[in-house]
């Protein structure tokens, strides 16, 4: 029986699958948000997620386990000297998915999937700052 199994499976072979999945999950570490398609971020929510629990716990255990799913240790220790800090007073919920509208190539749908409590710098803010900076 197929009891609580359920996966989203992107069109894809298992091997792939799990591949582009850590790949996105360690560009999303990396850059505290990342823009794709909205089945891709609902499958990377609960991933992003628990590596956050992991990372909270902090132990020389979870580090290795971290290290295994991501397959590059500087971004595992980003994980957790950065972005799990900073979610310490949060119990779940540690991504945020925001729907952007369809592509205009093949009218996928897609999104925006980032982090709740970790600032992330953007392009416009890094505009805003510099026209500042200039103004004064």
């Amino acid at each position: 029986m197929r009891h609580r199994r359920k996966t989203s499976k992107l069109q894809r072979k298992t091997a792939h699958r799990k591949s582009l999945l850590f790949n996105q999950l360690c560009d999303l570490i990396e850059h505290g948000r990342i823009r794709t398609t909205l089945a891709k971020t609902k499958a990377l929510k609960p991933l992003a997620d628990r590596l956050i629990t992991l990372g909270k716990r902090g132990d020389l255990h979870a580090r290795r386990q971290a290290i295994s799913l991501l397959k590059r240790p500087a971004i595992a220790g980003k994980l957790f000297e950065e972005i799990a800090p900073a979610h310490d007073g949060r119990q779940g919920g540690y991504t945020r998915i925001t729907k952007l509208g369809q592509r205009m190539s093949d009218s996928a749908p897609m999104a925006y999937i980032e982090w709740m409590d970790f600032a992330v710098a953007s392009e416009e803010d890094a505009v805003a700052a510099a026209v500042a900076e200039d103004a004064s």
